[in-house]
């Protein structure tokens, strides 16, 4: 798995770097943090881009839930639905991947099509 965080990568040039990895015949997903409370390592707008191959872009958790949703990104980029994830402390399964910051966070993630 190769691993390259930026975390302060804008937004536009993840979607340039996405556009790059599809003309080179990648599939590539689109995770946005939409929705946070309390305490959460990135804000709402945050963005990562994952390809088939696990090699990501940015950040959505500063790494504590970064591994739950490169799974959910490689699912969704076979099946082509997008889904919603929420980590908290109440959750379980935030404990599970590491989000013990005391917030919520809600992450939108798609298959990016090529246009």
């Amino acid at each position: 798995m190769t691993q390259k965080r930026m975390t302060e990568t804008s937004a536009e040039d993840l979607l340039k770097t996405a556009a790059v990895w599809q003309d080179e015949g990648r599939k590539v997903a689109l995770a946005t943090v939409i929705k946070t409370w309390g305490s959460s390592p990135r804000q709402a707008g945050s963005m990562m881009i994952i390809d088939q191959n696990m090699t990501m872009l940015g950040s959505v958790s500063g790494g504590c839930i970064e591994g739950a949703v490169i799974q959910e990104a490689l699912e969704i980029m076979n099946h082509g639905k997008a889904g919603i994830l929420e980590f908290g402390v109440g959750d379980e399964q935030a404990w599970d991947v590491g989000l013990a910051c005391g917030g919520t966070i809600q992450v939108y993630v798609e298959r990016l099509e090529k246009a």
